[in-house]
C-alpha cells in the first residue's frame, strides 16, 4: 500500500510539472507572467523618461525576455534613447529595436492613416493563416509597419502578403519576429 502511494504521488508530481512547463509552441505560467511584468516595466520606463518624447508612439511586445520596440518617432535620437531605456529595465534580455524614423503628420494624414491601419487589422483578422492578435499594425504616410511575436516564418509572409493585398498601402515594412521556442 505503501509503495503504490509513494508511486501515485511521484506520478502526480511528473504530471503536474510537466503541465506547468514550456513546450515548443506555448509558454509555461511563469514565463507569461515574466513577460507581461517586464512588458509593463518597459512602457513604464520609456514613459517615464522625459527624452523619449514619442513614448505613446512606441509598441512594446516581450517574448521570453526579448523587448520588441516598434512604431514611429521623431529623430533617430529618440529611436536610440528608447532602445537604451529598455535594455536597462531588469530583466530584458535583449532588445530587438524596429522603430522606424520619420517626419511628424498632419492632422489629415493621420487619420488617413488611421482608416487605412483599420483595413490593414480587419483583413489580417480575416486571413486563416494570421493570428491578427500576435500583429501590431502601425502606418505613416500609408507605409505599413507590421510587428510582434508570430509563430513561424509562413505566418510573417501571410501578413507581408495581406497588408500588401489592402487598398492604399504603399509599401509594408515587416518587422516581425519569429518566436523562439
Amino acid at each position: 500500500m505503501n509503495k503504490t502511494l509513494v508511486a501515485l504521488i511521484a506520478s502526480a508530481a511528473v504530471l503536474g510539472t510537466a503541465a506547468c512547463s514550456s513546450t515548443r509552441t506555448q509558454r509555461a505560467p511563469g514565463e507569461q507572467i515574466d513577460d507581461a511584468v517586464l512588458l509593463t516595466s518597459v512602457k513604464s520606463a520609456l514613459a517615464a523618461d522625459t527624452s523619449v518624447s514619442d513614448a505613446a508612439d512606441i509598441n512594446v511586445d516581450v517574448n521570453r525576455g526579448v523587448v520588441k520596440l516598434s512604431g514611429f518617432v521623431d529623430s533617430p535620437q529618440v529611436k536610440s534613447t528608447a532602445g537604451e531605456v529598455a535594455r536597462n529595465v531588469d530583466g530584458v534580455q535583449s532588445v530587438q529595436n524596429d522603430i522606424s524614423v520619420g517626419e511628424s503628420s498632419t492632422a489629415g494624414e493621420v487619420i488617413d492613416d488611421s482608416v487605412l491601419t483599420g483595413k490593414v487589422k480587419t483583413a489580417l483578422i480575416a486571413n486563416s493563416e494570421t493570428k491578427a492578435h500576435q500583429i501590431n499594425v502601425e502606418t505613416k504616410d500609408g507605409v505599413v509597419q507590421l510587428s510582434g511575436f508570430v509563430d513561424d516564418a509562413q505566418a510573417k509572409s501571410a501578413a507581408t502578403t495581406v497588408a500588401k493585398s489592402v487598398s492604399g498601402v504603399k509599401d509594408v515594412k515587416n518587422e516581425l519576429s519569429i518566436k523562439s521556442y
